[in-house]
This record gives C-alpha cells, sequence and structure tokens, in this order.
C-alpha cells in the first residue's frame, strides 16, 4: 500500500460485517426478527399465564386438579406414548429404504410421507370417519364383530399418527442421504450382520436426528386438534384431549379454567423448545468431537 493511500478507518471497519453490509442492516434485520417474535409469541404465551393465574393459585390448582381435566391429561399422555414409538418405527424404516435402496415408486414413497403436510387435519378426521363410520368402508364389519374405532381411543391414535408420520422420517431422510452408505458397507465386509450394523454403526450416526423427530412428534402429539376433535366424539372423561378440554371450558365461558390448562400445552411447547435447543448444542458438540477424533 502506498504511504499516500488511506487504509480504511477502524470505526469504518467496526460498522462494516465480513460480506460487506452494514452493520446497521444487520442490527435492523435482527430488530425487526426479535420484534416480531415478541409480538407473535413471547407476547401471546405471557398473556397465558396471565389469564391462568388471573384469580389466584387455589382457582388454577382446582381446574388442573378436576377430574376431566386429570382424565384430559392421561388421555394426551396415552395417546403421544402409543404414536410416538410407532412413528419412530416408520421413520427408521421409511429413512433406511429411502436413503439406502434404490428401487421403482421411490420419488412417489418420499411424495406420501410428505401427504399429511398438505392434507388439513380436519380432512384426515374426516378420511378416518369416511372409512371407521357407521357408514364408512369398514365401519359395519367393524360394529358387527364389536370393534369400535371412532368416537374411541383407536381412531385418536390413528388419526394423530397420520397428522405427525412425516416427522421422524423427514428428520432423518436428508440426515442419512448425507452421511452416505460407506460405514455400514464396510461393516458389512468385516462380517457384521444386518441387525449388528444397524446397532452399532447406523444408529449412533443419526442419534441426534432421531431424538430430534421424537421430540417434534411428541409435541405435536400431545397438541393435535384438528384430526382428533372429529374422530373423539368430545365425551368428557373419555375422548377429550387436553386441546378439546380447553375448547369445551372456552365455550362454557369457563375462561380461567381453559387458561389454566392450556397453560399445560403453553409448558409443553417451552419444554419442546429448550429440549431442542439443548439437542441441537449436543449435536453440535457431536459432530465437532467427530470431527476432531477423524
Amino acid at each position: 500500500m502506498s504511504r499516500h493511500e488511506k487504509s480504511p478507518s477502524p470505526a469504518a471497519d467496526a460498522w462494516r460485517d465480513p460480506r460487506g453490509e452494514p452493520r446497521w442492516v444487520r442490527a435492523l434485520l435482527i430488530g425487526l426478527a426479535l420484534a416480531f417474535l415478541a409480538f407473535f409469541l413471547l407476547a401471546p404465551l405471557l398473556v397465558v399465564f396471565a389469564k391462568a393465574f388471573e384469580n389466584g393459585l387455589a382457582t388454577y390448582a382446582a381446574a388442573i386438579r378436576e377430574p376431566y381435566a386429570r382424565a384430559a391429561v392421561r388421555l394426551t399422555l396415552t395417546v403421544a406414548a402409543l404414536v410416538v414409538p410407532a412413528n419412530l418405527a416408520f421413520g427408521l424404516a421409511a429413512a433406511w429404504a429411502i436413503a439406502r435402496f434404490e428401487f421403482r415408486g421411490k420419488n412417489l414413497l418420499v411424495t406420501l410421507i410428505d401427504l399429511p403436510f398438505a392434507v388439513s387435519p380436519v380432512i384426515a378426521g374426516m378420511l378416518f370417519v369416511l372409512l371407521f363410520g357407521a357408514q364408512g368402508l369398514f365401519g359395519p364389519w367393524l360394529t358387527e364383530h364389536g370393534f369400535k374405532v371412532l368416537f374411541a381411543l383407536p381412531g385418536m391414535v390413528l388419526a394423530t399418527a397420520f397428522v405427525t408420520a412425516p416427522l421422524v422420517a423427514r428428520q432423518l431422510i436428508p440426515l442419512m442421504r448425507a452421511q452416505g452408505s460407506d460405514e455400514e458397507e464396510a461393516a458389512l465386509t468385516l462380517g457384521a450382520s444386518g441387525w449388528q450394523t444397524f446397532l452399532r454403526v447406523s444408529l449412533p450416526k443419526i442419534r441426534w436426528g432421531v431424538l430430534y423427530g421424537i421430540v417434534l412428534s411428541n409435541a405435536r402429539a400431545m397438541g393435535e386438534f384438528g384430526a382428533v376433535s372429529v374422530v373423539s366424539g368430545h365425551i368428557r372423561g373419555r375422548t377429550n384431549t387436553l386441546p378439546l378440554h380447553v375448547e369445551i371450558l372456552y365455550n362454557e365461558y369457563q375462561f380461567s379454567a381453559a387458561f389454566a390448562v392450556a397453560s399445560l400445552l403453553t409448558l409443553l411447547a417451552i419444554v419442546t423448545l429448550l429440549a431442542q435447543a439443548v439437542l441441537d448444542r449436543l449435536a453440535g458438540r457431536g459432530a465437532t468431537g467427530d470431527g476432531a477424533v477423524r
């Protein structure tokens, strides 16, 4: 550099990032994003808890301990406990088949996995009514043999499983495609069986994706409203999950109780966000550790 040329001033460097944009542009964008999140996410969450405790802790506790509320909690946990393992099994199988094999109809399978994202949850519930209702395709046979699907736990599990089916698979498919199959092929060459290869090689590589998919699937299963509302029948104490119980309380003008129960779902959302953040951090550390070892 010639002595007659002026070097950029330190003040100018401080307000310009390496990509060439001024710092004020970055600050403006970050501020807009934070303002949007505060208005559309943080403010509603604060309102839920403020309304839940508006009439005091005793009223809040009474709404949570009420028999119908406890039944809704139990049913919500039961549905999630049945749906999440099913989604995990389906997601692992689908991701393994799509990422590791070439076969006719592979693109169609990928499209079908995404189908629940495109179909409204209410329409999904109606599909099960058409299949298992009294006048549905399988309804007469089920009634004749004493099986009850609609307005009972099986229908709610099926509807929730349909809506949440893509969540685990969609976490694992791009992950397994990016990782490739070199290590699995090496394990098979060394004499490992298919199950040994999966348990000792494949599963450890995708463990963070599996956990992330489980967290998302569990949160969506507990918070599902549309599909479950159609197939549940809204029977108090029997087929009402937490979202349905909140709706009933609100429609009956029991606002304090409705917001108290809604706060449970809000806490679930917060726990889900924290779990995602923890998994992201652990996954980042795992990737760094793997890179250091290699």
